[in-house]
């Protein structure tokens, strides 16, 4: 009995505490209800079955909008790809390195004939 007189002073407190902590996790339930609302995400119930399929016109119109801008992409990374390819072939060509030799020697030759005053 000396525990629970020890223990009744905190009563109210933990009983606050746990009403508090309930009542909190109802209103974030309900702010997380109106930000998927917000926001057109759709509602799930319990068990994860849909509450709101959202297969209204202004959803099929924003799918729609998706899979074309979704399309565009493909085919600009599409290109990105196609133009990496050709950059690597460029540089990793034999001829790539031949073009910088060539320019190497020419400017060694341009500095030799300015060293003989011809330049």
């Amino acid at each position: 009995m000396e525990n629970f007189d020890a223990f009744l002073p905190y009563l109210g407190w933990i009983i606050g505490g746990g009403f508090t902590l309930g009542a909190l996790g109802i209103l974030a339930s309900f702010q997380t209800t109106r930000m998927k609302i917000k926001n057109g995400y759709p509602l799930e119930g319990m068990w994860g079955q849909s509450l709101k399929p959202g297969s209204d016109k202004e959803t099929a119109h924003r799918v729609t909008l998706l899979t074309q801008e979704n399309a565009e992409l493909r085919a600009e990374l599409g290109a990105m790809k196609d133009r990496l390819v050709n950059v690597e072939r460029i540089v990793t060509d034999g001829g790539y390195h031949l073009g910088a030799e060539i320019d190497a020697l020419r400017d060694r030759a341009l500095s030799g004939l300015k060293d003989k005053g011809e330049a």
